[in-house]
């Protein structure tokens, strides 16, 4: 098995994109920040989802030596001039919070008529490598933020958010489901075989 450092402290997060990748990249055993010597990493204050993911993951490559997965995703509401975008995790303040952030984004789009509550989540993944060109993919899932929390999969903005040709929340969604069609699943699909590939 090869190893792939994964720079993520996010749980959900992490199993999500350990599942994936696994379907779509077999052989290759992914280590989380819980696996690996502690390390100072770095504060996520790039203006992109692209520039958070290539600093982490050039961070983590620096720090355990492993090829290195890093994400960062966000969702971008129309009404709101695509925030929270890159200040979703942090949407509401310190300390985060999914609920808080859930809360916030419900009384900031309180009046917002439903047809102006498009949003869309998006995902970039950096891979970075010893000797090899960082390479970054991205991923889009469409839809629209709801009125009221519904589910109770997922985590961040799941709760909220009905991707386009779906009635549930992705937080209603069996895991399957919602790997089919998430931003973070488009991405990871996509940047499987290059990681394989690269090993």
């Amino acid at each position: 098995m090869v190893e792939v450092f994964l720079a993520s402290r996010n749980a959900k997060k992490l199993a999500e994109m350990q599942r994936i990748l696994a379907e779509h990249a077999p052989g290759i055993t992914v280590l989380g920040l819980d696996d690996v010597a502690a390390y100072d990493e770095p504060v996520e204050d790039q203006p992109t989802f692209e520039g958070n993911a290539l600093l982490k993951s050039r961070a983590g490559l620096a720090a355990t030596g492993l090829p290195s997965l890093a994400d960062d995703s966000g969702l971008c509401v129309d009404a709101l001039n695509g925030m929270p975008g890159v200040l979703s995790a942090r949407w509401s303040g310190p300390p985060k919070s999914d609920d808080r952030n859930n809360r916030l984004l419900l009384a900031q789009l309180e009046d917002v008529p439903d047809e102006r509550r498009g949003a869309h989540f998006t995902c970039a993944v950096a891979f970075c490598r010893p000797g090899g060109e960082d390479v970054v993919v991205h991923g889009e899932m469409a839809g629209r933020v709801l009125r009221e929390v519904r589910g109770s999969g997922g985590f961040g903005y799941d709760v909220l958010f009905a991707a386009d040709g779906h009635e549930r929340t992705t937080a209603e969604l069996s895991v399957a489901e919602k790997d089919a069609i998430s931003h973070r699943g488009k991405a990871l699909r996509e940047i499987a075989p290059v990681v394989a590939g690269s090993l």
